[in-house]
Parts: C-alpha cells; sequence; structure tokens
C-alpha cells in the first residue's frame, strides 16, 4: 500500500509531508531517529493521510505529496488537516 501523509511533531508543532510504501515502517523510523530531518523533534503524529493502492497511483501520490507541499502554511493546508 502506497501512502502521502502529513507528520505533525508533538514538541515543537511542525509538520512534516512524505510519501512511502508502508506507513507503519516509516512512522517507526520518524518516530527512532532514523530521518535525518525529523529526528532532533521527536514524537511524530499522523495527521492526514491518503492511500493508494496499485503502483499506477503511487505515480500520483508523488504528485500529491508535491501539492500538499505547495498548500504548507496555508488556507488549504489547513482544510486538510482540520477535515477529521
Amino acid at each position: 500500500m502506497y501512502c502521502t501523509y502529513v507528520l505533525q511533531s508533538e514538541t515543537s508543532k511542525r509538520y512534516y509531508i512524505g510519501s512511502c510504501e508502508d506507513i507503519d515502517i516509516r512512522l517507526f523510523k520518524h518516530n527512532t531517529g532514523q530521518v535525518k530531518v525529523t529526528k532532533v523533534e521527536l514524537p511524530w503524529v499522523i495527521v492526514h493521510k491518503e492511500e493508494f493502492s496499485t503502483r499506477s497511483e503511487a505515480v500520483r501520490r508523488v504528485r500529491r505529496e508535491r501539492k500538499i507541499k505547495s498548500y504548507k502554511g496555508g488556507e488549504a493546508f489547513k482544510r486538510l488537516i482540520n477535515k477529521k
């Protein structure tokens, strides 16, 4: 299962946007300091994720990650995070 995700640091409240093939493994890596860019703001929690089941959809995953990154800090990003 492919996934585009948004994490939030519980300490700094910053966001991190990424994509991966296995969200559970990726979150584990973020929270155990194995990801250089996120290791100083542990722990991280998933605040948004979008799952894709096929490789062709995975191509959309990369496009979706870029789109979400373009939202960062704006109203579209806030709506995405707060739609729960």
